[in-house]
């Protein structure tokens, strides 16, 4: 994999005076798209893909951030609902912190006694930011289209970057269709009492993804910036359409009917990358 990282921290090169008070936030969005034929399917698909991606799997995922960005956690809280969905909060530091410095509400992702018994919420803290992740499964009423899509947020400062865990948060799930946002905000001093509103030089978030991945996409970018905000949109080029279907067989469907699904299938993929309705 090929990163473009040489100067996303250029610490070597900028004096900080105190504490980096630069925030970096990741938003990452993705969407798996199926097509589920009938109500039970469409049934069985949310309650399968709910369980694929429940919160234990969420909170796996967001430790292994958590490690690629070069944190520690602090507090991990985590929730699956009804009917369906699950969400994982978990705070994070940049430095590991002494054990008698830890609030004593921290529970650093282990859980004892009457908590684990009930299975109450978690939540995870990191002393520098947060991350946190919300599923949204859900299937349209009238088409066999089912959706489900994943929001993620990975906010630090300090000199720590949520973008070097762009590409394993990607190949993490299955993404048709993916949304990034990158931001960033405040200021901090170098040692001459200067404001530093950036502390890294940046052109695309596209420079953080693999490019084995991106050939698999396509992405566009909208950035500003003078104010520091990166946009990047990606679709998946190629539908290999067994691979949307949901208990069937692409043998078992008729040539018209194949192409009919394909088409749905683009169609739903090309709205939500447009981020309106076309069709």
């Amino acid at each position: 994999m090929n990163f473009l990282v040489t100067d996303l921290i250029l610490e070597d090169r900028i004096h900080i005076y105190g504490f980096n008070n630069l925030t970096k936030t990741l938003s990452f969005n993705i969407y798996d798209i199926c097509y589920a034929k009938s109500a039970r399917e469409q049934a069985e698909y949310i309650k399968y893909i709910d369980e694929q991606y429940n919160s234990d799997r969420l909170t796996k995922i967001l430790y292994e951030v958590t490690s690629i960005i070069g944190a520690n956690v602090l507090n991990v809280s985590k929730q699956d609902y009804e009917p369906q969905g699950a969400s994982v909060n978990i705070l994070i530091t940049e430095d590991p912190i002494i054990d008698y410095e830890i609030d004593a509400s921290c529970n650093r992702g282990g859980f004892f006694g009457e908590l684990a018994e009930r299975n109450m919420e978690i939540l995870g803290h990191l002393d520098k930011s947060h991350l946190t992740v919300h599923t949204y499964p859900e299937s349209h009423p009238e088409q066999a289209i089912s959706t489900f899509r994943v929001d993620i947020d990975v906010s630090t400062c300090g000199k720590i970057s949520p973008l070097t865990a762009l590409d394993h948060l990607i190949g993490s799930f299955d993404s048709d269709i993916i949304t990034i946002d990158y931001r960033v905000r405040g200021f901090t001093r170098d040692t001459q009492g200067k404001k530093l509103f950036m502390d890294h030089t940046m052109t695309s978030i596209q420079d953080y993804i693999a490019t084995e991945t991106l050939k698999r996409y396509d992405a566009i970018d909208v950035n500003v910036y003078q104010s520091n905000i990166y946009h990047t949109k990606m679709m998946i080029r190629d539908i290999v359409l067994q691979n949307y279907l949901f208990k069937q067989d692409i043998y078992e469907l008729a040539p018209k009917e194949r192409l009919a699904i394909s088409s749905g299938l683009r169609q739903e993929m090309i709205e939500i990358y447009s981020g309106m309705n076309i069709y």
